[in-house]
């Protein structure tokens, strides 16, 4: 399709991949229209971008009347952020739910997902066990084609950084090459690397369901900086 005739609808667009994910949309000339779903109103503007502010406990109801082509959910929060682990299923669930629900109804026949590395119903890991939940559960919906992004840890200035969390966004990266066999889908990836893995999967054109850890988020990612180098 051609791109007058493409829309883009992204909810979590204003969290550390969403912001990178509708700055590389906006620019990349894929979308004539590229809606950012929010609760308080984005400090940025572009001939492209259009905010619809949203309450997201009415989510369905509210962008109702939107029409899309594609879809990108960067919903998601932390248990320590949420505070409670049904306040962290509200939103990595639920929301993410409501939002594919949302997208389906305005049309969207691609819908791209930003889960985690090790999603997995048999988990031990309550996160990782919603996660996998939400990936099911998005697949039941039946887009045509669905972009599962499992990313390790999301590198990017982001506010709220605990101590901890700031030292592994300083080491990890120095000892990802190490990281290999089963520890290679944990590998560290900027936000921005992976917003531009999501566009790139919208461009593959594939149908039916993909999932993408870290190698093939890179790989994509790399062919886009060499479309725009070309």
């Amino acid at each position: 399709m051609n791109a007058v005739h493409k829309t883009a609808m992204v909810a979590g667009a204003s969290g550390l991949v969403g912001e990178r994910l509708i700055s590389v949309l906006c620019e990349s000339g894929d979308y004539a229209r590229v809606y950012a779903v929010t609760r308080r109103p984005l400090a940025r503007d572009h001939a492209r971008l259009a905010n619809r502010i949203v309450r997201f406990e009415q989510l369905e109801a509210q962008l109702r009347g939107i029409t899309c082509t594609d879809a990108y959910c960067c919903l998601g929060t932390t248990l320590k952020a949420a505070g409670s682990e049904a306040a962290f299923r509200h939103v990595d669930f639920d929301l993410v739910l409501a939002f594919a629900r949302a997208a389906k109804a305005a049309g969207a026949q691609r819908f791209v997902l930003v889960s985690a590395a090790g999603a997995d119903r048999g988990s031990r890991s309550f996160y990782l066990r919603v996660k996998a939940e939400a990936e099911a559960a998005v697949m039941a919906i039946g887009f045509a084609a669905l972009d599962i992004m499992q990313p390790g840890l999301l590198l990017g200035s982001r506010r709220g950084l605990r101590p901890l969390e700031l030292l592994a966004q300083w080491t990890l990266p120095a000892i990802a090459p190490l990281m290999i066999g089963p520890l290679q889908p944990l590998r560290p990836v900027s936000a921005t690397t992976l917003a531009e893995a999501m566009l790139g999967a919208a461009r593959s054109g594939r149908r039916g369901v993909m999932r993408f850890t870290w190698r093939a988020i890179t790989t994509l990612a790399a062919g886009q900086a060499s479309r725009r180098a070309g």
